[in-house]
């Protein structure tokens, strides 16, 4: 006689999430992913569910890390519209910097335009490092340091759209180093600052 198999098998799926920064606003998103494909060597259907999960607290040194870092991104995808719309009105910078490097930004940016030229392409940032933070203070900040590639961020006339002449011998590709504070509006570059030094 056959014995009958019990039907009580459970299996619990955990599923990952993976964050992830860039593009044009200070946002995370979480992308996840599950195999939903049916075991087609068993005729039973496992249930899938969710079991209680412990996760200790995030640090909140790492969590400021990350947030500085994804803000710094965002805040270079903001210049990128900013200096290539000649009206400077298709992005407002006030939300991704503050301070010095706001002022700085938004009157370079000016003189750009004032000259009758933009700036297309993109920047590349690498070698993103986050060499001081303190997340529990007045104002939380983090100190960003990264290698700032312009070579494929061309000035250019607005109307011709013909490049403009720069000279050979400038840095393209630097170390930038820069502060980002946390405000109750969200993260904001307060400074960004060139070292003068290839990398």
């Amino acid at each position: 006689m056959k014995r009958r198999a019990q039907q009580n098998s459970a299996v619990h799926f955990r599923k990952t999430a993976s964050t992830v920064t860039l593009c044009t606003a200070l946002a995370l998103a979480a992308c996840s992913s599950s195999d939903g494909k049916k075991d087609e060597a068993s005729d039973e259907s496992p249930s899938v569910s969710q079991g209680p999960t412990s996760s200790a607290p995030a640090d909140p040194e790492e969590t400021a890390k990350k947030e500085a870092i994804a803000a710094y991104e965002a805040y270079w995808q903001a210049m990128e519209k900013l200096y290539a719309d000649p009206t400077g009105k298709s992005v407002r910078l006030n939300q991704y910097a503050a301070s010095a490097a706001l002022k700085n930004a938004e009157a370079d940016a000016k003189r750009t335009h004032d000259r009758g030229r933009i700036v297309t392409g993109s920047v590349t940032l690498t070698d993103q490092n986050v060499t001081k933070v303190d997340a529990s203070g007045r104002v939380p900040y983090a100190t960003v340091s990264s290698c700032l590639d312009i070579s494929k961020w061309q000035k250019v006339d607005a109307k011709t759209k013909e490049p403009v002449s720069l000279p050979d011998n400038r840095l393209t590709k630097y170390e930038i180093l820069s502060t980002v504070e946390k405000y109750p509006q969200g993260w904001r570059i307060t400074s960004d600052v060139p070292q003068g030094k290839s990398c």
